[in-house]
């Protein structure tokens, strides 16, 4: 299951429009109030949008799933990097971690939170060899053991590897 919010991203063309349809408002006049209060609906709306799309991921996941791993991410860090910022705030990490941790309590489901310097995604989820020279540009992740997988996915291996492991490890 894919959660891709078209109307979401919608909703974001239609908050540039109205806030470049503001500046061109004359100051204190009825019609800027009124833009001005269009705006403020639409943020209102937006918020709703990404709320919803958190409700759904962590309700499907919580459903399907009896063992949930997840990264503890360093978040304010990621937010640096200004061509993900925007995708990044609008995924909500800490949110999201929230609604699957109250979630999974509801619904009796595990959840292992893998550490901050876990290597998810420069490790080979086949041979268990670490890659040291992987970078953000390197989408598909090559291993010298002839594996090779999306490197998200390979992430997702790890993790739920990971996952299992700690399970398994303890008394």
């Amino acid at each position: 299951m894919f959660f891709a919010n078209q109307k979401l991203k919608a909703s974001l063309k239609k908050l540039a429009k109205l806030q470049r349809n503001l500046t061109k408002k004359v100051k204190n006049s009825n019609r800027r109030a009124k833009a001005k209060l269009a705006i403020v609906k639409l943020h209102f709306r937006i918020a709703r949008q990404r709320q919803a799309l958190l409700h759904e991921l962590s309700d499907y996941l919580t459903k399907n799933f009896d063992v949930i791993t997840i990264e503890d991410l360093n978040v304010k860090g990621m937010l640096k990097n200004r061509k993900l910022s925007r995708a990044i705030s609008d995924a909500g990490f800490g949110y999201l971690r929230q609604m699957i941790e109250y979630k999974a309590k509801l619904r009796n489901c595990v959840i292992v939170i893998a550490n901050r310097f876990f290597p998810s995604s420069k490790t080979c989820s086949c041979c268990g060899k670490i890659k040291t020279d992987l970078t953000l540009v390197d989408r598909i992740f090559n291993c010298a053991c002839g594996f090779s997988a999306d490197r998200d996915l390979n992430a997702a291996l790890n993790l739920n590897q990971y996952g299992l492991d700690t399970l398994t490890a303890r008394p």
